[in-house]
């Protein structure tokens, strides 16, 4: 396998040019090609000479993606299932707002967090993705669409703090102004909770939106929802979600999923107010996607609404988030899965 010419940042790009005995200037050239023009090949790239499309052919890939499924929601949300170079296969979904179009982008073949509610435990770990191949979802579906992308979440298959250096530069080849200029305050990454990348994150100063996957206020509860607590307990977690905003003075996306007779009662609300009064944060709370043979359901409205209205009232910004997708196997994970199953 040839290297993924997305793999490159502008200023590597400017490196293998010169590598090449070419001119460093062609590398926004080749920019624009790749992320303004969004070709699939080389020989798309007409102003560049014969020669130089030649070198780039016999050195490098293009890293396109194959769609091998795509499921169309009543909502308008669409869902792919997209086939890496290596036969191995990913989810992207496309979802519409008022303010445009949202892209939710997978960082890794699979997912070795083991969350309980999700759609991706119980399938193998297969390897992380690079930032080409994170960066080839957006360009896939802008191909399909025949639209721009402007808003990108890092909520696909996969932990995407578990693949922290190739996700955090396929963030910078996104917002490059030369790249897909996608305003960093239009990407949100989330993480189920690794601590050490949190305050890399904080460190790296980058104005993206942090999501954190919570889901239960209490150290017991929360690790049988998901392992990841064991490691990075609550306490351990929200040291973390405190540096992070003094560091940024950007305010924290708490994703709560409800489920049924779980983690939906007042008392619940009330421990979640315990733990973040004070903070630069929001919470979002999302009515579960229920998974084929899953132990967890889907709260009912009466308790999603009286959960919200108990943290508003007590000064937690929290929004109940819009159900897109529900008819196309919205769960995430739940596409590949099946693709497996039938191999």
């Amino acid at each position: 396998m040839k290297p993924n010419i997305k793999n490159f940042s502008y200023e590597e790009l400017k490196q293998e040019l010169i590598n090449l005995n070419e001119k460093p200037f062609r590398a926004e050239q080749i920019f624009k090609w790749l992320y303004m023009e969004n070709v699939k090949s080389f020989d798309e790239m007409t102003n560049l000479s014969l020669q130089l499309r030649k070198k780039l052919e016999e050195n490098y890939s293009i890293g396109i993606h194959n769609i091998l499924k795509k499921q169309e929601s009543i909502d308008g949300t669409k869902k792919y299932l997209l086939e890496l170079w290596d036969k191995n296969a990913i989810e992207t979904v496309v979802m519409e707002y008022k303010y445009g179009k949202t892209i939710c982008v997978s960082s890794q073949v699979g997912c070795r967090m083991g969350c309980k509610f999700c759609a991706s435990t119980g399938i193998n770990f297969v390897r992380n993705l690079d930032a080409g191949e994170i960066i080839e979802q957006i360009l896939t579906v802008q191909r399909d669409i025949k639209k721009r992308i402007s808003n990108v979440v890092f909520m696909g298959i996969g932990e995407p703090f578990d693949n922290y250096e190739n996700v955090i530069k396929a963030i910078h080849l996104i917002n490059h102004p030369k790249g897909l200029n996608i305003g960093a305050r239009h990407i949100s990454i989330s993480t189920s909770g690794i601590v050490p990348k949190i305050y890399n994150l904080a460190d790296a100063n980058i104005q993206c939106t942090l999501s954190i996957s919570l889901h239960s206020s209490n150290n017991e509860k929360r690790s049988k929802l998901m392992p990841v607590n064991k490691a990075y307990p609550i306490e351990e977690l929200m040291k973390a979600c405190k540096y992070y905003t003094q560091k940024t003075n950007r305010r924290i996306s708490f994703e709560y999923a409800l489920a049924k007779n779980n983690n939906d009662n007042l008392e619940d609300a009330k421990e979640l107010v315990k733990l973040l009064k004070g903070m630069l944060c929001h919470v979002n709370l999302i009515p579960i996607n229920e998974i084929e043979n899953g132990k967890f359901k889907k709260s009912t409205n009466e308790n999603i609404i009286k959960f919200r209205d108990y943290l508003n009232e007590k000064g937690i910004v929290a929004t109940i988030r819009r159900e897109l997708g529900s008819d196309i196997d919205a769960a995430c994970g739940q596409l590949r899965r099946k693709n497996l199953e039938d191999k």
